[in-house]
């Protein structure tokens, strides 16, 4: 049976996606301390395939992602998932919440309940710790009263009793995931993709605008776009790039062929299915039929056959 690797322990968010982004096959999930060993185990292959976070909707990227997809060899996205990010309180059976005096959770759960905390329970002591599971393992050991922690933690700890549960400052919150493996076979366009890039540009006047022109001039709709440090070289940047469409798709293809010739170094993160399924929205003069009418004719001009 494959392993699949994901940023532990058991009992986070991480896990409950990386469950859904393998649902269609049977895998051993195995946990990793952090996101760099959960991808160098893929790319060492002693896994096939790793689910990270990449992205929140509160918080933003997570930048350990984002770094250690370009740190080393090459890997790809084959699919994502995105995960509504809503709360448990846990603690132990017969604990009232007016009773709980310490709380924990990892710093981005803080984040996302710093307002209900100030409501209900604004004299506890809140504790930071490595994730929102390991909160809830040091509840279970009698370090702290409560955890704020993911609801899959409750299967884990079983013992704990919830105190709220769907707590959440913003309603709508929710956490992209990747499944990401090695490079291979891409998973088939399916009209509703999304590619990944990242690119590294040269340090002058336009070139970022430069960049976005060639999608911009293809009708290729630019979903997101990040900036980290290149780190040996203070002030230039990696720019990673979220767009609808599939490498397959003519425009996608013409557009990442123009930013290999413009850019300093591209690397090529993936095409996969939206988790949502919307398709692309695409201008007239930009669809896979204009694209080919354009080349037919292309062709007929340089054969001669077409004046």
């Amino acid at each position: 049976m494959p392993e699949i690797a994901y940023l532990g322990p058991p009992g986070t968010f991480t896990e409950q996606a990386t469950r859904l982004l393998t649902a269609d096959f049977n895998a051993d999930l195995v946990p990793c301390e952090t996101v760099p060993v959960a991808l160098a185990a893929v790319r060492s292959g002693d896994v096939l395939a790793a689910g990270v976070p990449v992205e929140n909707s509160v918080e933003g990227s997570v930048p350990a992602t984002l770094d250690a997809l370009t740190a080393d060899d090459p890997l790809v996205a084959v699919k994502e998932a995105v995960i509504p990010v809503q709360f448990d309180v846990l603690a132990e059976p017969g604990t009232a919440l007016d009773q709980v005096e310490t709380i924990a959770s990892h710093p981005h759960a803080l984040a996302q309940v710093r307002g209900w905390l100030t409501e209900n329970l604004p004299k506890a002591d809140v504790r930071a710790v490595s994730s929102t599971a390991a909160a809830a393992a040091a509840v279970a050991a009698g370090e702290f009263d409560a955890a704020i922690s993911a609801p899959v933690a409750g299967e884990h700890y079983p013992s704990l009793s919830r105190l709220a549960t769907g707590i959440a400052d913003v309603r709508d919150a929710v956490t992209r995931f990747l499944l990401v493996r090695r490079p291979g076979p891409l998973p088939e366009p399916t009209g509703a993709d999304r590619t990944s890039i990242c690119a590294v540009i040269s340090h002058e006047v336009g070139t970022l605008a430069d960049m976005l022109a060639e999608l911009s001039l293809r009708g290729i709709n630019l979903s997101r776009i990040e900036s980290r440090p290149v780190k040996d070289s203070f002030g230039h940047y990696r720019f990673f790039l979220d767009f609808d469409g599939h490498v397959a798709d003519a425009r996608i293809g013409e557009a990442l062929a123009a930013l290999q010739r413009r850019c300093d170094s591209v690397r090529f993160l993936g095409s996969y299915p939206k988790a949502d399924r919307s398709p692309a929205q695409v201008r007239p003069g930009a669809s896979e039929q204009a694209f080919r009418k354009s080349a037919e004719w292309l062709a007929a001009v340089r054969s001669g056959r077409l004046a």
